[in-house]
């Protein structure tokens, strides 16, 4: 009051007058909140407090002591199972939905894991409460394993899950049913990732941590849902590279550019980016790397098995009807002038044939088609090879990778040709070693066989492996080609056969040569 009767004419009224005495507690009050601008005006006050009370929490001696942190752990994770299946809120497309549910979304598998992980780290320098959390595992994972597989039967049994078991260029996607099932699977594969970081269920031992049920049943559930989508894409392309083994004769570009190729070859340029699209989606969980494994493996060795059998044809097919078009252009020249006003007539005339000669029919060559197969087997995906569960089985795949692109290169050496009148037979021996360095003793022998009796005159022609040893076609192709392991046992029994056929026809060549010493290092 005594400064509103008295004021200070020379003091400016934007001077903040003079702070009041520190010893009123309300005037301390007013000191703290003045500084702060209005920009900073948050609940971060809030918030910092329960954090401080969770850290000072966490140390899980104090809990073991009471007895309460084994209680309140089986409620955290039993509440973190519920949430991980809950159904998401938010809109969705009415196509992705499956029963009016929506499929579970992608992370929450490894949100529960890090959850687990976290609770097993805090206490690893405690053995025995880490047995106890491991107990407590049990049964909130055991009800995980229940609800997933309550949720995947009506979608395995549902007849849209195969409805389209393979992707086409057309739908390339999986429908509703099969999204809702992959995504299931993609939960149990986040969190057997955390399972193989933390060692769990890895021992057979009933004293260990007794997860191994939990393991094997979330490895069985990746399998329903993946094995059935691969399975369809295998169906698909099995047929497709069984008719690579027999030539098609197909009409010759216009243009020389464009190569001649195999129809097969060209339906699989359209189908296999989409078929590796789809095999990364489905493989994205660890267990599933197997599956592909055993598929690529499977697949390339059709391949070689319809490459190395496919008889060698002429290039040039000519069309039915042109053995007359030279005569006909032969003729023309001996006859009388009168006969070429009609013909300068009726060219006049709309014609009734096309004006373009007939087409001719050529057949692709089995370098060109194996070359292309190889390109575009590459573009499938394979096991990782930085991880140690999966790293026998990319080795496996990169092997028959290797042996595809060998035995392309070897039809491309037969074409060049490989066995020329004027080189030695050392020389040439030499060459087939080489090339045939990594491939199987039965995928190179008919096509050395054939490439070698087909350019040499002085060799007669050989007939099918299969007749030198007295048996069936059939009967060789399911006892002795029927994968990888079986041909490296049967190589033996046939190298030795074919070996005493060649010596009988004293043909003495380097083929023969070559089969001599890979039965020398088989027998060794």
């Amino acid at each position: 009051m005594i400064s509103f009767k008295n004021p200070n004419l020379f003091r400016p009224n934007s001077r903040p007058t003079s702070p009041n005495p520190p010893s009123r507690p309300e005037s301390g009050m007013v000191l703290e909140r003045t500084p702060r601008p209005l920009n900073k005006l948050s609940f971060s006050g809030f918030k910092r407090s329960p954090s401080l009370m969770s850290a000072s929490s966490t140390p899980p001696a104090l809990l073991v002591q009471d007895g309460s942190y084994l209680q309140a752990l089986s409620l955290k994770l039993s509440e973190a199972v519920s949430k991980a299946l809950a159904q998401p809120t938010g809109p969705v497309p009415v196509s992705e939905l499956v029963g009016g549910r929506r499929s579970i979304p992608a992370g929450r598998g490894h949100v529960l894991g890090l959850l687990i992980a976290s609770e097993l780290k805090a206490c690893r320098n405690n053995p025995h409460l880490h047995k106890a959390i491991l107990r407590s595992l049990h049964r909130p994972l055991s009800v995980l394993l229940s609800n997933l597989s309550a949720l995947l039967l009506p979608l395995l049994s549902s007849p849209a899950f195969l409805s389209s078991p393979a992707p086409t260029v057309h739908a390339p996607n999986p429908n509703a049913t099969q999204l809702h099932a992959l995504a299931a699977a993609g939960f149990a594969g986040e969190l057997l990732e955390i399972f193989d970081e933390m060692g769990l269920g890895l021992d057979n031992d009933t004293r260990g941590d007794g997860l191994k049920a939990i393991r094997e049943g979330l490895v069985s559930l990746i399998g329903r849902v993946v094995n059935p989508l691969i399975a369809g894409i295998k169906s698909e392309l099995m047929p497709l590279l069984e008719s690579l083994e027999n030539p098609v004769a197909v009409p010759a570009p216009k243009t020389g550019t464009k190569a001649i190729l195999h129809p097969s070859i060209v339906s699989l340029q359209a189908l296999m980016p989409v078929y590796a699209r789809a095999l990364t989606r489905y493989t994205t969980a660890l267990p599933s790397q197997t599956t592909l494994a055993t598929f690529l493996i499977s697949i390339i060795w059709r391949a070689l098995v319809a490459f190395a059998n496919r008889p060698q044809v002429t290039p040039l097919t000519s069309p039915l009807g042109s053995p007359q078009l030279p005569k006909r252009r032969a003729t023309s020249g001996n006859t009388s002038p009168v006969t070429q006003t009609p013909t300068r007539f009726t060219l006049k005339l709309p014609p009734s044939r096309p004006s373009s000669p007939p087409s001719i029919l050529v057949t692709s060559s089995a370098a060109a088609d194996a070359r292309a197969l190889y390109e575009l087997m590459v573009l499938l995906p394979r096991p990782p090879a930085e991880c140690d569960a999966t790293h026998m089985a990319r080795e496996a795949v990169d092997e028959a990778f290797s042996d595809l692109n060998a035995l392309a290169t070897l039809l491309e050496s037969i074409d060049n040709p490989l066995f020329k009148v004027s080189k030695l037979r050392q020389e040439i021996l030499g060459e087939i070693e080489k090339v045939t360095a990594n491939l199987p003793t039965l995928i190179a022998l008919p096509v050395l066989l054939r490439g070698y009796s087909g350019v040499t005159f002085e060799s007669p022609s050989i007939p099918p492996i299969s007749s030198i040893i007295n048996i069936s076609e059939d009967e060789y192709r399911k006892s002795c080609l029927s994968g990888f392991g079986r041909a490296e046992q049967c190589s033996r029994i046939v190298s030795h056969s074919v070996l005493d056929f060649l010596r009988t026809k004293g043909s003495h060549s380097p083929v023969e040569q070559w089969l001599a010493n890979r039965v020398d290092a088989i027998d060794h």
